[in-house]
């Protein structure tokens, strides 16, 4: 089957019309959670009927999550049934606490799992953490929503993985564009042959370098935009001509910081509205950067693409697959009297992410700092102690330096 589903290649007027019905109904079900109903306090929510109309919505952003969350335990008022009815919760860093649930590919991931070409006969390694963070489970739902075999493999033990890649026959592979290829040379060192041929890949960016690097090894590796709150948000076919939005979200760009519309093709802040009854997030707002680009994807899908990820709207950065936020260092700073200020710094080596903290001090301890990085940022680093007064004043305290050419 081409599409995942009919949805995928409706006109747009077909999707416009779904939008007027679905989106009036989302908004009303949503003032279910009491924090969705105190946004929405005084708005006809049945006059939001088109993607237009959201604009006259407030923005959600994740700090509100954040304070929701510390006032009433573990959502905040954002869901619609409470902490019980939900299979799993999971953690994110933060702490930031997320639903889940097991039937109906909850996060919908599936739809990009059919466009990447993995499906039933395929033996998919899965290589995002299970642990507290939802990663793993959300391509394991998305695996089964194809019928897909999963080896549940999570991060690490890289002999072990290529072990049971070699004895199980996998045919694909999920988990940060990075471990990949961290995978591919061990079993090159060891002389175990794979036959992965598919890559879904997410949490990074996807450097061209490294996606040829795959293709050169027979891997057709695609990516997708995901995040823990809202599930799949776009993904790539095989065309690989931008990010394709999923079907069961509304994707806005704005002028970062506001809820206010760019103009087309303009590069913006994301914010989704999720078609999600449980979790209703409306109008939130990911931090990430993109634009939408013109036209259909070549392979007839037909909603709209865009970009991809082209940076953050602050100065939040993903390293190694995790976040890495301005909030974070001035933690690690607030630790260390004998540290004046500190500035983080990704860099790529080798196709993998590199990260460096500067810290200006007049004196410390290399090892004590680096214990540190790892309980705050929860990322290993370089330390490089410099003279006080000789990073850039700025205001930047998070660098990435990594070409996304």
């Amino acid at each position: 089957m081409r599409y995942y589903d009919e949805l995928e290649a409706r006109s747009a007027d077909q999707r416009a019309a779904g939008i007027a019905r679905a989106l009036p109904a989302q908004l009303a079900s949503a003032q279910k959670a009491p924090a969705i109903a105190a946004l929405l306090a005084g708005i006809d929510v049945s006059s939001i009927a088109s993607v237009a109309d959201l604009a006259n919505l407030p923005v959600t952003r994740k700090s509100e999550l954040v304070s929701g969350q510390s006032k009433s335990a573990p959502f905040g008022g954002f869901t619609t049934v409470g902490a019980s009815d939900f299979e799993h919760i999971f953690q994110s860093p933060g702490p930031i606490y997320e639903p889940g649930r097991l039937g109906g590919d909850w996060w919908r991931m599936g739809r990009f799992l059919h466009a990447a070409g993995v499906g039933r006969g395929d033996i998919i390694q899965n290589c995002f953490s299970y642990h507290l963070t939802p990663a793993g489970m959300i391509f394991e739902s998305g695996a089964r929503a194809v019928g897909a075999t999963v080896l549940p493999a999570g991060i690490g033990q890289t002999e072990l993985q290529v072990r049971a890649a070699h004895d199980i026959g996998v045919t694909a592979y999920a988990g940060t564009p990075d471990y990949l290829k961290v995978i591919l040379d061990r079993a090159e060192t060891e002389g175990l042959a794979l036959k992965i041929k598919r890559a879904v890949v997410g949490g990074g960016a996807l450097f061209p370098s490294l996606r040829q690097e795959y293709a050169d090894r027979g891997i057709t590796c695609l990516q997708c935009y995901a995040t823990a709150d809202l599930g799949n948000i776009a993904y790539e076919s095989e065309a690989m001509d931008g990010m394709i939005v999923d079907e069961g979200v509304i994707v806005e760009i704005v002028i970062p910081g506001t809820g206010i519309p760019v103009a087309a093709g303009e590069v913006g802040e994301v914010l989704v509205t999720t078609l999600n009854p449980d979790y209703p997030l409306i109008r939130f707002a990911t931090g990430d950067l993109s634009a939408v680009l013109p036209g259909e994807s070549p392979c007839g899908r037909t909603n709209m693409r865009i970009k991809g990820w082209m940076g953050r709207a602050d100065q939040t950065t993903k390293i190694k697959g995790m976040f890495v936020r301005p909030e974070q260092v001035a933690d690690f700073v607030a630790k260390h009297p004998e540290v004046q200020k500190a500035r983080v710094i990704a860099t790529r080596k080798d196709e993998q992410d590199i990260l460096t903290v500067k810290v200006e001090a007049t004196f410390g301890d290399a090892a004590v700092l680096a214990a540190s990085v790892i309980e705050t940022l929860k990322l290993r680093g370089n330390i490089e102690i410099v003279p006080v007064g000789s990073l850039p004043n700025d205001g930047k305290v998070i660098d990435d330096q990594r070409s996304y050419d």
